[in-house]
């Protein structure tokens, strides 16, 4: 009976042991976190944000921006007083490439995506989200920004919900696509493209938001 009595013990305790064990390997939290990081790049496509860090990109000093952190594979745009963002720091190519990225917003009723970008020998920004919500457009075209010119649409979107956003630059066109729905395809011949000065500081290729906490991921660059 005393030798049952301490196989039995023994055995519990080598029950918790492993138990105990299998608890410190298995962490969800971790494995969603590692899960999250992880970038995936499709073919054709180069990556321009590790998940892990801002290596590439400095934050623009707008000398109105909120914090910037790397969360779960995400770049925070914190909410500031005027724009808050990144900017690349390497080179980018002028026209003949197509870049993609995922944005939501968190936070706050304005643009949570300002992607400024190249076209040939001047800059131009895609606003998603701006006026108090609900504009996408191109700023500047001819002097007038997203507001006012051709380009202008009203979106809803919502708080918290990802959306893709995708730009293609050729020599002839802009084009824009939220979500695989195109919502803008604009020739640039005989055009003048300008940036807010605003954003002056988002060169070659920067994101912003505008009095907005917003998080980005997934940007992708491809080359024609």
């Amino acid at each position: 009976m005393h030798f049952k009595y301490r196989s039995s013990t023994i055995l519990s305790i080598l029950t918790a042991f492993i138990f105990v064990i299998a608890s410190c390997k298995y962490n969800p939290g971790k494995q969603e976190s590692e899960k999250t990081s992880k970038v995936v790049v499709p073919d054709g496509w180069e990556s321009l944000f590790n998940g892990e860090s801002l290596e590439g990109w400095e934050v623009t000093n707008f000398g109105t921006q909120g914090p910037v952190n790397i969360s779960e594979g995400n770049i925070i745009l914190g909410m500031g007083d005027g724009c808050t963002g990144i900017t690349l720091t390497g080179d980018f190519p002028v026209k003949d490439y197509e870049i993609s990225l995922d944005a939501k917003k968190i936070s706050g009723n304005d643009f949570f995506c300002g992607l400024t970008f190249p076209v040939e020998d001047s800059y131009c920004s895609l606003i998603i989200g701006g006026w108090g919500g609900p504009v996408v457009g191109l700023s500047t075209i001819d002097g007038l920004d997203a507001s006012e010119n051709e380009t202008r649409i009203l979106k809803k979107f919502d708080h918290g919900t990802w959306y893709r956003i995708r730009l293609r630059v050729t020599g002839e066109k802009i084009e824009t696509w939220i979500d695989d729905e195109q919502i803008i395809n604009f020739s640039t011949e005989g055009r003048k493209l300008n940036i807010r000065p605003e954003v002056s500081l988002s060169t070659p290729l920067g994101i912003c938001s505008w009095v907005t906490t917003a998080a980005v991921k997934n940007i992708m660059l491809k080359k024609f």
